[in-house]
């Protein structure tokens, strides 16, 4: 903002984009928790909080979008009330954030990439929870998965990967 210029000006008739991206290693034991939805299975994404990677991306896509930071600033992971943390209480904080900055998640896409799990049978459920955290409608949430083919760290199932691009609008707008 320039001074003299109120945060709604600064905010004023400009849809923004942000990016966000987060990977985790495999660990033994289960379940997964991706997108808060819990996966059943042999393994769980190693992390300070619970490793959900899909609420990871978006609460970085949303802040940045924002110009509020990143996951870490917000919630570090020397932080020991982080520990175990559940990420799609992280993301709806930080939406409350972006409120109280004077915007709004308009909708975001996310792309998990991983050779397991396959993301299909738990999308619908991902989308719910996603986008019950961010305050948007259903068909504000897309969410894809990919898989790498067989190639490198993600191909040869050490862990996975999620891209996430949100797009927010000026509260009020």
């Amino acid at each position: 903002m320039t001074p003299g210029e109120s945060r709604s000006d600064a905010n004023a008739g400009t849809a923004r984009v942000g990016i966000g991206y987060d990977s985790h290693r495999f660990g033994p034991g289960g379940p997964m928790i991706l997108g808060g939805v819990s996966i059943p299975g042999d393994v769980h994404l190693r992390a300070h909080s619970d490793g959900d990677a899909v609420a990871h991306a978006v609460t970085d896509a949303v802040l940045g979008a924002a110009g509020l930071g990143d996951i870490g600033a917000l919630f570090p992971d020397h932080d020991p009330a982080n520990a175990g943390r559940d990420s799609i209480a992280m993301l709806a904080d930080a939406v409350s954030r972006l409120r109280g900055a004077g915007w709004l998640v308009q909708q975001v896409d996310v792309t998990l990439i991983a050779e397991h799990p396959r993301v299909t049978p738990y999308r619908d459920a991902m989308r719910q929870r996603v986008a019950e955290a961010l305050a948007v409608a259903l068909p504000n949430v897309s969410i894809k998965g990919k898989s790498n083919e067989g190639m490198g760290w993600i191909g040869a199932s050490e862990g996975l990967a999620c891209i996430a691009v949100a797009t927010v609008v000026p509260a009020g707008a």
